[in-house]
This record gives structure tokens, sequence and C-alpha cells, in this order.
């Protein structure tokens, strides 16, 4: 455990009190005994240690020490938008974006999705994407919308439209389009990506993403599965992204 989410702030006295499927992580999974430590992140962002002090059986609680600031961001935030997947494919694409510090995913149902995702499978998802956070102690939060249907999502994309927000998606069949680099050059504050489902876009639906702004990008002769594709196409918009500061665009080839 790279790191434990708190969830909720400790009082005035800096103190938490965790029960239920914490208490039961943290008591019986990790054998935490009284003055033992462990290292948290708050819900607001910040690291803190927190030292055990008690444990009745049902409630752990525990004094938080030696807060620190959250991590100053690194770099701009990026979005899935993940047309959902056959199977269980979808807990390894969120715990994938939990672990890269994505920071949304946007569930939406294209032609080709299979039907059935409800509550229960987004709590599911939102439990993964917690466990991944605390395992590779990313201190963005990933959060996770509810599955929306084709419009909903474009609308949602609508509103994050303007300030330097960037939408890309990725299809196998090329269409014209820029370059990767080229398209993240602008120092962008949000890169919306959005990745299909077994067998990618329709032409309609790859139609609609280009009607709506965003920028068609294919990585190579590849075909990926999808949860490959999403892991992927986010970890190179990541490290370019990240190593935007040191290189120059050539003008020929944006």
């Amino acid at each position: 455990m790279k790191q434990f989410l708190l969830p909720l702030p400790p009082d005035r006295e800096g103190r938490i009190f965790l029960e239920g499927k914490d208490y039961h992580y943290l008591a019986r999974v990790r054998r935490l005994k009284t003055g033992e430590s462990f290292p948290a992140l708050l819900p607001g962002g910040g690291q803190v240690t927190v030292r055990v002090d008690g444990d009745d059986g049902a409630v752990l609680s525990g004094v938080c020490l030696g807060g620190q600031a959250p991590a100053p961001a690194d770099g701009a935030g990026i979005i899935l938008f993940q047309a959902l997947p056959r199977s269980a494919k979808m807990d390894i694409i969120v715990r994938q974006a939990a672990e890269g510090a994505l920071s949304e995913v946007v569930p939406f149902f294209s032609s080709s999705s299979a039907p059935g995702s409800g509550p229960k499978k987004t709590e599911r998802w939102r439990r993964i994407i917690r466990e991944a956070r605390q395992q590779s102690g990313s201190q963005k939060e990933t959060k996770l919308r509810e599955p929306c249907s084709l419009d909903e999502a474009l609308a949602y994309w609508e509103s994050l439209k303007g300030g330097g927000t960037v939408g890309l998606f990725f299809h196998p069949v090329p269409l014209a389009q820029g370059t990767l680099h080229g398209y993240l050059s602008i120092y962008p504050g949000t890169v919306v990506i959005a990745i299909g489902p077994e067998g990618g876009f329709t032409p309609d639906e790859a139609e609609r993403f280009t009607g709506a702004g965003f920028s068609p990008v294919t990585l190579g002769d590849t075909v990926f599965r999808v949860e490959t594709a999403a892991l992927y196409c986010a970890a190179a918009v990541r490290v370019i992204l990240l190593e935007n500061p040191s290189w120059t665009l050539n003008a020929s080839i944006s």
C-alpha cells in the first residue's frame, strides 16, 4: 500500500475513525496495530502520516501527523471518454486510468456497447479506482461519471470546450489529421481523449466526434484490444504533455 485514501478529513484534533470496509482492510488485511503508522492522502489532497492509537474490534482510531501540502499539478488534466466495452474489460480500463493519474473517466454507450451497466457496476469501478490509487500512490483524484449516451458525452464535451481544451479521438482508419505533438503543442489545460469499443468507432460516430471539434489521431497500423488502446493512447498523451517544455515543434510536420 503506497497510501491510504481517507474517506473523510480528520476532526479538529487531527483524529480519524475508520470502520466498515476501511477497518477490515487496515486491521484485518494490513494487520496494523496500536502505535504503528501508515501513509494516507486527505480527501482534498495533501499527505499525512496516520498513527494508530486505538482498535475496539470495529473502529480503528488514529491521529494525523506531519501533513504535507498537495503535490503541484504535473501538467494538463487528461479525461478519458471510453465507449463501454463488453465483459469485464472496463474494470481494467478504470484501474489503469487511476494508475496513470487521469483526472476523469466518462463511460458512454456506443453502437457496439453491451447494455447492462448500472449503479452497481459504477460503484464497483469507483472501488477499483480507489484501490488503484492506494496501490500506485497517485495523488490525482480520478473521477468517474455515470455511464451515459453518446449524445450526453458530447454535451459534456461542449461544457469543457474553451480555455485551451483539446479533444482527440483515436481511430484505426487514417483520417485527415495532424500530429499528436502538433495537437498538444498549445500547452492545453485539459485533454479529452475518446476511445472506441471493440472494433472501433463506426463511420457515423467518427463523423460526430469530428463535427463536435475532436481531432482524429491514428497511432500506427497496429490493432489494439480496447483495454490496451485506452492505456496506450493515454500514456502517449501524458508523456508528450510532461515533456512539452523540453521540445520544439518542427513547423513542417505540425
